[in-house]
């Protein structure tokens, strides 16, 4: 019956207005008779403390309690929240999104928890001495230099490269477009039959454009060091031994041709393994220099005044060009024929023609022996003295770094390699400050 249809002044479901005796809301078509009829009694705790109508009879309840967050119980990450106190009482569906929230707990077994460490099954430990991935730190790296468990490729150890010994210093890194260090480097010490000390710097430069460079001038500087390791201490004068150990080298790069790693790679457009090589050596009175190739050996006075110079000859285009006075210096090395070197280590060079020269000089200085890719960035030996610091002959480390950095800064086009070796010779066991 009508009257025993609550009255409304609104609809419940879309709060469209009504009229009196709407039995169904005009909007949404809600059956009004559903609505269930006001309850008699009346609420026990009014939120302003008692009802428009006059007090309310005094009920009863306990105190309203007020929390404040130091009196709530925290959960560590990974715990579940303890459960309320007291009944929950009221409806399930949230008063303010009308979602509801009575759906039971999940059981145990679903929840997700991280894995225990403990129980993780993972790749096996390598055994020691194992070369592990830097990624995962767990898969063994294979012999190409990628991770076996994840695939991650792995930094190759001659990207940058620093080494002290006794009084010199190189440093050597990839640079900045360049996907691979092709230099290489070795430095040495050694004592000449009267007792005196010797010094060595040799710094090669793999040729890109052959098979395995990397590998060419990492065969060249290690051989070219053996041979005045035993050269020097035998009484052999320093240029016949600088010139000893560029044949030395040579012949390492050449039997590179011979292995299956490079007839795998081998292609007809490719030249066999390559490399430049350029040394030092420096006595208490002998500066000697080597090389073949375009890679070079500047000498720097510590007294500043003093004219810095270029102690190599490239063997070049350009060098040829002016050689033979048909170019300035400029103009040769303004030309983009300019670098295509006319000397080389490998199978394939026409011919070995090692360059030795001596020196002695007469004031301290240091000896800087270094690829193109340091000296394209500080081309004249005045320029090259410009980015040597002051303090070169005491921190030839530091020194050495400077330089990579300054061939950086300018662009870093190519690998940089460079070493520094103090002339007179130090006494053994002086090194950089």
């Amino acid at each position: 019956m009508m009257s025993q249809m609550p009255q409304l002044s609104a609809c419940p479901s879309c709060e469209w207005p009504l009229e009196s005796g709407d039995r169904f809301c005009g909007a949404c078509g809600y059956d009004l008779s559903a609505v269930p009829a006001r309850p008699d009694d009346s609420p026990t705790i009014a939120m302003n403390g008692a009802p428009p109508g006059g007090p309310w009879p005094e009920v009863p309840h306990p105190p309203a309690e007020v929390h404040l967050p130091a009196d709530l119980q925290g959960t560590e990450s990974g715990e579940h929240a303890p459960p309320p106190s007291g009944p929950v009482v009221g409806s399930p569906v949230s008063p303010v999104s009308g979602v509801r929230f009575d759906r039971s707990p999940e059981p145990d077994e679903y929840v997700l928890q991280a894995p225990d460490p403990r129980m993780a099954s993972g790749p096996p430990t390598p055994a020691e001495g194992t070369k592990v991935c830097v990624a995962c730190r767990a898969g063994r790296v294979d012999d190409d230099g990628y991770c076996e468990n994840c695939g991650h490729a792995q930094p190759r150890e001659r990207d940058h490269m620093e080494q002290e010994a006794g009084p010199i210093a190189a440093v050597s890194d990839r640079g900045l477009r360049h996907h691979r260090n092709e230099d290489a480097f070795t430095l040495g010490t050694s004592v000449l039959p009267d007792g005196s000390p010797a010094t060595f710097a040799v710094v090669c430069d793999g040729v890109s454009s052959a098979t395995r460079p990397d590998d060419a001038s990492l065969a060249a500087s290690r051989a070219a060091a053996d041979a005045l390791l035993a050269a020097l201490p035998q009484g052999t004068h320093p240029q016949q031994a600088m010139h000893e150990a560029i044949v030395a080298a040579s012949r390492a790069v050449n039997s590179l041709a011979a292995e299956p790693a490079t007839a795998r790679e081998h292609q007809p457009h490719q030249n066999a393994p390559a490399c430049t090589i350029v040394g030092s050596i420096v006595t208490p009175s002998l500066l000697v220099v080597g090389w073949v190739g375009d890679s070079r050996v500047y000498w720097v006075p510590t007294d500043r005044s003093s004219p810095p110079a270029r102690l190599t000859e490239d063997d070049s285009w350009a060098a040829q060009m002016v050689a033979a006075g048909l170019m300035n210096e400029a103009e040769a090395y303004a030309d983009e024929r300019a670098h295509a070197i006319t000397g080389w280590l490998g199978a394939d060079a026409y011919e070995l023609d090692p360059h030795t020269a001596s020196f002695k000089p007469d004031r301290p200085g240091v000896v800087v022996v270094c690829s193109d890719g340091l000296w394209n960035y500080a081309e004249a030996a005045e320029e090259m003295a410009e980015a040597v610091p002051a303090d070169a002959a005491a921190r030839p480390l530091h020194t050495a770094r400077v330089l990579v950095g300054h061939a950086l800064d300018g662009g870093g086009h190519d690998n940089v390699t460079v070493a520094v070796v103090p002339f007179p010779t130090p006494p053994q066991g002086a090194g950089s400050a």
